[in-house]
């Protein structure tokens, strides 16, 4: 019996159309297109598995406004990076009725560090459509942790 054959593990069978078309709200078409054809290959279990996972844990995240006076207590839940500068998301845009796309994903709030040597990062409203625009990654293998500790682990790699 090959391992196709087994029982998919359950977020495998939650990885629907409708999921992948709102992961791309979080993930640039680039990285979509490379995910797609690994959901078709050789570890396809793997990458089926990981996204119905972040589309649980994006499902799952505070919405706007809602992490409001942590501070640095606040989670991160998902990371962005491109040549070295990084996104830290806490909170996902809950939405408007009178949005142009209703439910489409505008804006995030988090940690921003746009130079490689800012060790303090910025605070403040980060625009999902533009870092997706300009090809940033969503870093897959994030675990989900605190500013605080976001910090204390770039400060390790300064």
């Amino acid at each position: 019996m090959t391992t196709d054959t087994l029982a998919p593990p359950l977020a495998s069978r939650r990885l629907t159309a409708e999921t992948l078309a709102n992961m791309r709200r979080f993930i640039g078409p680039v990285q979509m297109a490379v995910l797609q054809l690994a959901m078709r290959g050789e570890e396809k279990r793997f990458f089926i598995d990981k996204l119905a996972e972040l589309a649980a844990r994006i499902d799952g995240m505070p919405k706007t406004y809602e992490t409001d006076g942590q501070g640095d207590q606040a989670v991160a839940h998902l990371h962005y990076f491109k040549n070295g500068a990084d996104w830290y998301i806490t909170e996902k845009d809950m939405g408007a009725a009178d949005d142009e796309v209703p439910g489409a994903q505008h804006q995030a709030h988090g940690l921003a560090f746009i130079f490689s040597d800012d060790q303090h990062g910025e605070h403040g409203y980060i625009s999902i459509v533009e870092l997706l625009s300009h090809r940033v990654e969503l870093d897959l293998h994030f675990v989900p942790r605190t500013l605080e500790e976001v910090r204390a682990m770039r400060a390790v790699r300064a």
